[in-house]
């Protein structure tokens, strides 16, 4: 089973730790949120598994990365998310060489986005990736591209499919079968179950149930048919008044029982 992590707002940060296997960290966000900052100095000392994204998704590109060689040197986490671009193969395997140079703590690993322009793109930057020296890969959830891999009338269920195809073609491959995987975000909570618990799927992050439950949105016994519209950019300072508390429980128990993540 994967290991799960659901990014929520500052306000849930001191209690994530009751539903979450391991904490995911926004590198921008230790800049700017001492609170932020001092959880994840906290989740460090306390020996907690800790993964370090580089904020694209956030950002619209990765964190300064000044910032970003303090934060992997200062906080140790036990996976780096080196720097990527967004649907761009050539610059992300770029990028990944790039950051191939430096020195790490002997508890980090670092991972890599696979990105492309399209699948054959993406097959492409995967096989850079583990050329490069790479064991563990992330697979975004949001190409566009993935709604022209397995079209469907429903935009969300057809991205979640398109990344089900895809990962599926990229665990046939012989020069993959050593590699373990992360899966960044999804469209739809129930995608998840789709990969038959695959021991390569080592782990996931999305704040789905999360941002469902701020929607005031509680999953069916399937899971939902829309992503949320509601995102951690502008959430992150929720009042914890403002919360239903009680559905975000709600949801991340269901997340894993449609999941089949017992």
């Amino acid at each position: 089973m994967p290991k799960i992590s659901h990014e929520v707002p500052r306000c849930l940060l001191t209690i994530s730790s009751d539903f979450n296997d391991y904490d995911y960290c926004l590198p921008h966000l230790l800049d700017q949120d001492e609170e932020y900052k001092q959880y994840f100095i906290d989740a460090r000392d306390k020996g907690r598994y800790v993964i370090m994204d580089n904020s694209l998704h956030e950002l619209g590109e990765a964190y300064n990365y000044d910032r970003l060689h303090h934060w992997v040197t200062e906080l140790k986490p036990n996976e780096f998310i080196v720097p990527d671009v967004w649907m761009a193969c050539a610059q992300t395997a770029a990028q990944a060489k790039y950051w191939k140079q430096f020195k790490y703590h002997k508890n980090t690993q670092i991972t890599a986005v696979i990105q492309g322009e399209d699948k054959n793109q993406a097959y492409l930057c995967a096989n850079l990736l583990v050329n490069l020296g790479y064991n563990k890969l992330c697979v975004s959830y949001g190409a566009t591209w993935y709604n022209d891999f397995f079209p469907h009338i429903n935009t969300d269920m057809g991205k979640a499919l398109g990344r089900v195809r895809f990962v599926q073609g990229l665990l046939k491959l012989d020069q993959m079968k050593d590699i373990k995987f992360h899966l960044l975000g999804c469209s739809i909570p129930q995608e998840f179950g789709w990969y038959d618990n695959h021991p390569q799927i080592e782990s996931i992050d999305t704040s789905n149930p999360i941002m469902a439950a701020l929607e005031k949105i509680e999953y069916k016994e399937h899971g939902l048919d829309n992503k949320p519209k509601a995102n951690m950019n502008d959430h992150f300072d929720v009042n914890f008044k403002d919360i239903d508390y009680g559905s975000v429980l709600y949801n991340v128990n269901k997340f894993r029982k449609i999941n089949g993540f017992n």
